[in-house]
């Protein structure tokens, strides 16, 4: 190609659009609980209060759903909004850093409206202070003005259910909290779930994807229904450019190895973890900020991505000195584990290990 403009008017632009990965997420999302895979305690819940709300001709109780990342809580706030057959606003709670942000967005919202706020714990005081008297009685106070001459506005708004995501129901304060007629605490999903979870999403994809390998891909995705159909999309590509298209486990496995992806699901910043860890602080206790630096990564990065999974997979304990590397951490890196190293069997949940909570203050 040359620089030449006569060149350039000569060229055909073809403005076809594209799928991107993101509209294939949205394309996977469940539209109904029926069609929503896992969580079946909280799902016959929502059936419960969403029903109840139709019989009675009203809106639902204001839902709260909490729990980690990618288990399905926006899938959820839009299956309550298709199910009640109403329209869903979405915004997200760092966005509404002004009272003033929240005013706007009620006052557009028409009786029965789905108001989805992601993150809800980052929501700015402001305009959590204001969301509390539009829970409770479906009407805001706007200021007007400043100083002496400042005057108070009520309106109305049109009944709607709030329904809040958060990964930290504990940074909540209890006014807000206290406010949501229905919380569901939403659980990591067990490896026969997400082999359901990656054969629907297969299916909707027109994949050909085996049984042993749809296995081997759910033990591999930390249970988490995001992380397993991401590892499904790479191994697609895996199987497209270097194989005939069909997703074998062979295939998955070789796929997974290239995006460093271990048999347990670590990646390579969990191992990265593990060793420094292990290595350079002989397997603890050592804090959080200090495991981070040895890392090259942010303390927030290594306690929000990081600590949760190796915490639930055995490997990593939480004790009131720091972070200690249980037997199973040594036995994965190939090392022997000295006299007296803690225990905790693979797959042991958090209470298994101790009661300290996944997050605290950095």
């Amino acid at each position: 190609m040359t620089g030449d403009p006569d060149d350039l008017e000569e060229r055909e632009v073809n403005a076809t659009p594209v799928r991107s990965d993101g509209d294939l997420d949205a394309g996977l999302r469940p539209r109904s609980l029926a069609d929503f895979i896992g969580q079946p305690r909280v799902c016959e819940q929502l059936e419960l209060v969403l029903h109840g709300a139709k019989g009675r001709g009203g809106t639902p109780d204001h839902i709260l759903l909490s729990g980690p990342p990618g288990l399905g809580k926006t899938s959820l706030a839009m299956i309550i909004a298709s199910e009640m057959g109403a329209a869903i606003r979405v915004t997200s709670g760092p966005a509404l850093e002004r009272a003033g942000d929240l005013a706007a967005m009620l006052s557009n919202l028409v009786e029965g409206d789905v108001l989805f706020i992601d993150e809800i714990h980052r929501i700015a005081r402001p305009a959590e202070e204001m969301l509390y008297l539009a829970m409770e009685d479906f009407r805001v106070d706007v200021v007007v003005g400043k100083g002496p001459g400042a005057t108070s506005i009520p309106l109305d708004v049109a009944p709607f259910t709030l329904v809040g995501a958060t990964t930290r129901s504990g940074s909540l304060t209890g006014p807000l909290r206290d406010r949501f007629g229905f919380t569901a605490h939403m659980e990591f999903y067990d490896p026969a779930e997400l082999v359901q979870v990656l054969n629907r999403s297969a299916g909707i994809l027109g994949m050909g994807l085996r049984p042993d390998a749809s296995e081997e891909i759910a033990r591999r995705s930390r249970g988490t229904p995001r992380i397993a159909n991401r590892l499904l999309r790479r191994v697609r590509d895996y199987a497209e450019v270097r194989g005939d298209g069909s997703i074998t486990v062979d295939v998955a496995r070789a796929a997974l190895a290239v995006y460093d992806v271990d048999e347990l699901g670590f990646d390579r910043l969990d191992r990265a973890v593990l060793d420094a860890l292990i290595r350079a602080f002989g397997g603890g206790p050592v804090g959080v900020s200090t495991l981070a630096v040895a890392v090259g990564e942010e303390p927030a990065t290594v306690e929000e991505v990081c600590e949760p999974f190796l915490v639930r997979a055995g490997m990593i304990a939480r004790t009131p000195r720091g972070r200690v590397a249980t037997a199973a951490a040594w036995h994965h890196l190939g090392l022997t584990p000295p006299a007296g190293a803690m225990n905790a069997s693979f797959g042991a949940r958090p209470r298994d290990i101790g009661t300290d909570p996944l997050f605290d203050e950095l």
